[in-house]
């Protein structure tokens, strides 16, 4: 019997089956949505011939995970959403958990599990804000905890709630995002909480892009300008400007070296850290 209380909504960019069919196993009871951000006409086919989707949708470009979450959060009809990774593997049980911890602390804007591997180790999925010195270490508690920020790779609130507060800040592709809304929702003296109760495995966490050069260069333009949108929207030292604009000179030099003698990857490391800077100075200007 499908739940009518709460959708799952899963993002997806060049995932592996294997990977999905272990996630799309244990949530056969809940209304699913899924956006793929990769287009991939092949792995909607394959997936819906074995499950149920609510609703699919294939982007023809890559927009971003903030982009397709708002994207799903507005294709939602239920009470409840959860974000939930393709790379995780959460059961009934474990929703039914966060479903109980939101109706029980009447304060609480979002809610996320208590994340472990494989191996049943725990694993980081929330603690301090970014600039407060998050060290990517597991909060373990013998009850649920009140945190600052929490991983959006699986994570449920109600959707009238993220729609009255603008959902997701666009300008985040992929990086930041998680403390971003978090720190909306502190602002509304609202509380961010881990249960314990509730432990799905996380499986893996990387960036899934097969190109190595694509790889690179997604990975440090979108993070360093997502750094740098972060600390700007919300008011925060700019160090890390100020030492990205002293390197900024030392980039570009080498970026027509390795251009030159042709190294790709560290050509594609340089430009993308470059362009990141330059993209950011025009957003501020």
């Amino acid at each position: 019997m499908i739940n009518k209380k709460l959708t799952i909504l899963i993002i997806l960019y060049e995932e592996n089956y294997e990977i999905i069919k272990k996630c799309l196993e244990k949530v056969r009871n809940f209304k699913i949505i899924i956006i793929d951000n990769a287009n991939d006409k092949d792995l909607k086919i394959k997936i819906e011939q074995n499950y149920k989707i609510y609703k699919y949708f294939l982007n023809k470009k890559n927009v971003g995970f903030s982009k397709a979450a708002n994207q799903g959060i507005l294709q939602c009809d239920t009470e409840y959403l959860l974000l939930l990774g393709a790379d995780c593997i959460i059961t009934s049980e474990d929703i039914n958990e966060l479903i109980i911890a939101k109706e029980k602390y009447k304060d609480c804007f979002l809610i996320g599990p208590t994340f472990v591997d494989s191996n049943g180790n725990y694993t980081y999925n929330g603690g301090p804000f970014y600039e407060d010195g998050a060290k990517n270490e597991p909060l373990i508690n013998d009850g649920d905890v009140c945190t600052n920020a929490i991983l959006t790779s699986t994570i449920l609130f109600r959707v009238e709630d993220i729609k009255n507060i603008g959902m997701f800040d666009e300008q985040f592709f992929l990086y930041f995002l998680d403390d971003d809304l978090c720190r909306r929702v502190k602002k509304l003296k609202k509380s961010v909480i881990q249960v314990f109760k509730s432990k799905p495995i996380h499986q893996s966490g990387q960036l899934k892009i097969k190109n190595p050069l694509k790889k690179i260069f997604f990975r440090n333009y979108y993070y360093d300008y997502e750094e740098l949108y972060y600390f700007y929207k919300n008011n925060i030292h700019n160090k890390r400007y100020l030492e990205l604009k002293k390197k900024v000179p030392k980039f570009l030099i080498k970026m027509i070296i390795n251009f030159i003698i042709i190294r790709p990857k560290k050509f594609a490391y340089y430009f993308a850290k470059t362009l990141a800077f330059y993209k950011f100075q025009k957003l501020i200007k």
